[in-house]
């Protein structure tokens, strides 16, 4: 249970990760991605990175610059321009649904204009899920200069699309539908330099 806890990446450029394990019975049709993050980071990093064999960004969620995020699923990606960050954390949700292709971003719960992607596309269910390295293989080939330096938390995937109450539910942390991944019951393994630390405040 990592209530009130963080993952803190401590080294830019980095060479570490967290693995993610989901229970996934079978290919995707919806997803939503939530996680809040906390960097004072300028250049590319990775956020969350979800891989199979056949497609290494089947879904990431990609911080290219300070003003903008990309929200890829399949390969193909859409980008959401932000204002730049005031040096706080950042909630960030993205949802996709096959039978409409329509991408959802929310940022510290409010929702963006959405977008079109991969419309009729199913994500894969074997897969690689990591925070902090962008894959670029299943499971490897990182790029240090889009490795993630700084606090990760709450991390969730559904594989549904939340309603707007749900979505800021997120953003406020309180009571959420069951999850493929979720932070207070999170199954993973730390690979490299990150450590679990308490949340230095609300």
């Amino acid at each position: 249970d990592l209530y009130r806890k963080v993952f803190v990446f401590r080294k830019d450029p980095s060479d570490a990760y967290v693995v993610l394990r989901a229970k996934l019975e079978q290919p995707l049709q919806n997803v939503t991605v939530c996680l809040r993050s906390y960097t004072d980071l300028t250049r590319p990093h990775s956020l969350f990175s979800y891989a199979t064999k056949t497609q290494d960004n089947e879904i990431l969620l990609f911080k290219p610059k300070p003003g903008e995020y990309r929200f890829y699923v399949g390969g193909k990606f859409v980008t959401f321009r932000v204002p730049e960050g005031r040096g706080d954390w950042e909630h960030v949700c993205a949802s996709w649904e096959s039978a409409t292709g329509i991408a959802e971003f929310w940022l510290n719960g409010k929702p963006w204009p959405r977008k079109g992607l991969q419309r009729g596309y199913t994500v894969g269910a074997t897969a690689a899920i990591l925070l902090g390295q962008e894959q670029d293989s299943f499971g490897g080939g990182f790029d240090l200069y889009n490795s993630f330096s700084g606090e990760l938390a709450d991390v969730y995937l559904w594989d549904t699309g939340l309603s707007p109450d749900k979505m800021r539910a997120a953003y406020l942390s309180l009571r959420l539908p069951p999850a493929l991944l979720a932070w207070k019951s999170l199954s993973y393994e730390v690979k490299g330099d990150v450590v679990v630390k308490p949340r230095l405040r609300e």
